[in-house]
């Protein structure tokens, strides 16, 4: 039975990357779509016609990740894997110098808030798979291993996504679900509006660092941890 997977924020970078990592091991996949104009995700399905699918999804936005669920439901009888990647930054967020509420808020929204909506909206397809969940975090979101002067509404989304899943595991781990939570890495993508040069690794290093985590078993799936693309674990 071909698996099918969800990734939000699948216009470019990481989300793209994964997709068409699924795609070459075989997946059916939902590409939640933010930016319609931008035609890497168009091509992507060019090349993998029927396997494939592109849906609308803002995950800021309740009634577009309903929609977005009623969607794929439409078309499918469950989903195995959702990958809560969309993610956006925060601005500086530096004391004494800039610090934007509107968007801190808006990280919260998109980076914390986004991933409890699609948790909610697609329990009814997800309890029908294999009942994988898998969140992008980030090193950010680390209180003990923290060491940034800045970046803090971006730092602190992470660190309430963290919590998120924390909570989201106590409750649906007892229903068979299994999570990964992970950070990725610096990678050259476009969170700060253009890409980055300066970064460590490109998208698809990343994806590929990711996936075999994402796809695969772990030992002890009663204990959540955040884990990095060398595997290692990083403390709350």
């Amino acid at each position: 039975m071909q698996q099918i997977a969800l990734v939000t924020g699948a216009d470019r970078g990481l989300g793209l990357a994964l997709c068409a990592g699924l795609l070459e091991r075989g997946w059916r996949v939902y590409a939640g779509q933010f930016m319609p104009d931008w035609p890497d995700l168009a091509a992507l399905a060019g090349q993998y016609p029927g396997a494939l699918q592109v849906v609308p999804l803002d995950v800021s936005s309740t009634a577009s990740v309903l929609a977005a669920a009623k969607a794929v439901a439409g078309t499918a009888d469950r989903v195995d894997l959702v990958i809560n990647n969309a993610g956006v930054s925060a601005g500086k967020g530096e004391l004494g110098g800039e610090i934007d509420e509107e968007a801190m808020h808006r990280a919260y929204d998109v980076n914390a808030i986004g991933p409890i909506r699609m948790v909610d909206a697609f329990m009814p397809l997800t309890e029908a798979g294999m009942r994988r969940l898998a969140f992008v975090s980030s090193e950010a979101g680390s209180i003990a291993h923290s060491h940034r002067q800045a970046q803090l509404g971006y730092c602190m989304s992470k660190a309430a996504l963290n919590m998120a899943v924390k909570v989201m595991f106590n409750r649906l781990r007892p229903e068979g679900y299994t999570f990964r939570l992970y950070h990725p890495g610096w990678m050259r993508t476009y969170m700060s509006g253009k890409k980055n040069p300066n970064a460590d690794m490109e998208p698809e290093e990343a994806a590929a660092c990711a996936l075999p985590i994402f796809l695969g078993d772990r030992q002890d799936e009663d204990h959540l941890v955040l884990v990095d693309y060398q595997g290692q674990v990083w403390p709350w």
